[in-house]
């Protein structure tokens, strides 16, 4: 470990090299979603993280009008390097140093400008979500790259390669991170006094880390398949380190969702439409044992407001659909399943992810009703 870092859980950086990760009474604790509370209203919605536009101001008005329920802070990655998903957690890393290059992300010797312009964009983005939720009391969902998915997405510090390919860079990152995510919750929480922060860790590229499908620098090969139990380890050690209310999001295919569980996340967010029949008991798992489901119900592609793929009402039943499909109890599908979009609205312009927003809510209102109706 480098100097400097601390120990921020149960489970300790060797265990991770080593593989040797022992399941302590915190952490089997923290794998039963049943011992805590789901933090968001009955019939909620959400958005992801990303966001069109390069004003955080704009930004957090458009998400706290739109959802006002269960808002949360927006990412700008249209801002440039340092506003995207890897960039923002560069800056929550505690002694690790990280740069720009030409492919992206890597490892540095020295901090430097790159880091510190990725500290100035969460900064300012922490000056808006203050303004706009001023006076605000709830759930605020934030968002951060997981340690796996940050592993296959920055450099190492001596090589093209990514640090998910050296045991040690993966232990120092998931300890740097750990502790600059815990700092970043505190600071959320000082700023919106009333806010109960929700911590939401985007691991998109844990499926083909597990599968042995992160291609090394020269896009020949594949990094090896991450150990499960490093891997989970990892994502542990990051979930703990908040010591709040975490989901784990990841919109790529093949979410393993007993695997996110079992590592301590208390709600599962997915694709729905890369929901695989395989799925469902998993699912269905998942919700029985009280993790919450945040069902990507709304494409989050490109496109204008009046471009909406289907009305709120075929999205409410979609989401509806899948409760049905699990054969668990309707009375839990209002506080437990949350409508969100399929991703991030990045790609989309500031109109449509407005738009998307408000089908989100609206959807989670009707589904609701919905399943209601249909348990009399």
């Amino acid at each position: 470990m480098r100097p400097g870092l601390r120990a921020v859980s149960a489970v300790s950086v060797l265990d991770i090299k080593l593989g040797t990760v022992q399941e302590t009474p915190a952490a089997q604790q923290a794998a039963h979603p049943k011992t805590r509370s789901l933090p968001w209203p009955a019939a909620s919605a959400t958005g992801i993280g990303s966001m069109p536009g390069t004003d955080p101001a704009g930004a957090c008005a458009v998400v706290l009008g739109e959802l006002p329920d269960f808002p949360f802070l927006p990412e700008l990655p249209g801002r440039g390097a340092g506003a995207d998903m890897i960039g923002r957690a560069t800056a929550m890393l505690v002694d690790l140093p990280a740069e720009t290059t030409a492919r992206g992300w890597k490892l540095a010797t020295h901090p430097g400008r790159d880091q510190r312009r990725a500290a100035g964009f969460l900064s300012y983005d922490l000056d808006a979500i203050a303004g706009a939720a001023d006076g605000y009391a709830g759930p605020l969902k934030i968002s951060v790259c997981g340690p796996v998915t940050l592993a296959a997405g920055i450099e190492l510090s001596r090589s093209v390669n990514p640090a998910l390919a050296d045991p040690g860079a993966l232990a120092d990152l998931t300890a740097s991170l750990a502790e600059g995510l815990a700092a970043h919750v505190r600071e959320v929480g000082e700023r919106v006094p009333g806010a109960r922060v929700v911590v939401q860790v985007d691991e998109p590229s844990l499926p083909a880390a597990l599968a042995g499908r992160v291609r090394t620098a020269s896009g020949l090969n594949f990094v090896p398949p991450l150990d499960e139990m490093v891997a989970s380890a990892a994502l542990r050690s990051v979930l703990e380190a908040t010591a709040q209310f975490t989901i784990v999001h990841s919109c790529a295919p093949g979410f393993p969702f007993g695997f996110v569980t079992g590592a301590g996340a208390g709600a599962v967010s997915f694709d729905l439409s890369l929901l695989r029949r395989e799925d469902l008991d998993a699912v269905a798992e998942a919700a029985d044992a009280g993790a919450g489901l945040l069902a990507g119900a709304v494409p989050a592609g490109g496109g204008d407001a009046g471009a909406q793929p289907r009305p709120p009402r075929q999205t409410a039943e979609a989401v509806a659909e899948m409760w049905r499909r699990t054969s668990l109890d309707p009375r839990q599908f209002a506080g437990q399943v949350v409508i969100t979009p399929a991703c991030g609205l990045a790609g989309m312009t500031p109109a449509a992810a407005r738009a998307t927003l408000a089908h989100c809510r609206d959807a989670a209102r009707i589904a609701a009703e919905m399943i209601e109706e249909g348990a009399r």
